[in-house]
């Protein structure tokens, strides 16, 4: 599976309307991405979490005909911000390099998860950036081979993290899904602790900023 170029990706942006949620016109993400573009092979093209929130992105996922949606029980999605550890370009749109869905560690709990990526010189996606990757490539989501994006967290008022940790992945249909939902993209979480069989962690080698974008 290989990601659209650069320019590609900013034009289903545009499609989407997500860079005027994000405050920039279309003539200048063109631009940035026309000066990005060719530097990273398979890069991903994402929206800074600051400027476009993952409640705003997941609708706009699709699969058999169906739009995305949050897990009734994750309201505060748009509370899980980035890991200390994890670095953002300090520009509305930037580049992620490397991706990988983490199939390796499916079975694995986030909480040995995260150590292990570190280890690897890899950093965890976040939840925006996992929705927008499906967004622009809508295969790398499939049955029995979804991902986590623990690079996302929420951090409670005494400051230790809650215990659920974000993911990407298809609604069976069931409970309070629904029916109608069932094959729909589902944004929803699992516990730290916790190991499950067709859950990955996906994961880049970098985010770099592009020069067109201020």
């Amino acid at each position: 599976m290989t990601l659209p170029s650069l320019a590609d990706q900013a034009d289903r942006l545009i499609r989407l309307g997500v860079h005027e949620r994000a405050g920039i016109d279309a003539a200048g993400l063109r631009a940035w991405a026309a000066d990005a573009d060719g530097a990273d092979e398979g890069a991903l093209l994402a929206v800074h979490p600051d400027r476009v929130p993952a409640s705003a992105l997941a609708p706009l996922l699709e699969r058999d005909g169906k739009p995305g949606f949050v897990v009734t029980d994750m309201a505060d999605v748009d509370r899980f911000a980035p890991l200390d550890t994890v670095e953002l370009p300090d520009t509305p749109f930037y580049v992620v390099t490397g991706l990988d869905r983490g199939d390796s560690m499916a079975n694995w709990s986030p909480d040995e998860a995260l150590p292990a990526l570190a280890g690897e010189g890899r950093s965890p996606l976040l939840l925006s950036e996992g929705i927008q990757w499906v967004l622009q490539q809508p295969a790398v989501l499939e049955r029995n081979h979804c991902f986590m994006t623990i690079g996302s967290r929420l951090r409670k008022a005494n400051g230790a993290l809650d215990a659920r940790t974000p993911a990407v992945w298809i609604s069976n249909g069931t409970g309070r899904d629904g029916r109608e939902r069932r094959n729909a993209p589902k944004i929803g979480w699992c516990w730290a602790g916790n190991r499950h069989t067709w859950l990955g962690f996906a994961s880049a080698t970098g985010r770099t900023a592009g020069s067109g974008a201020s």
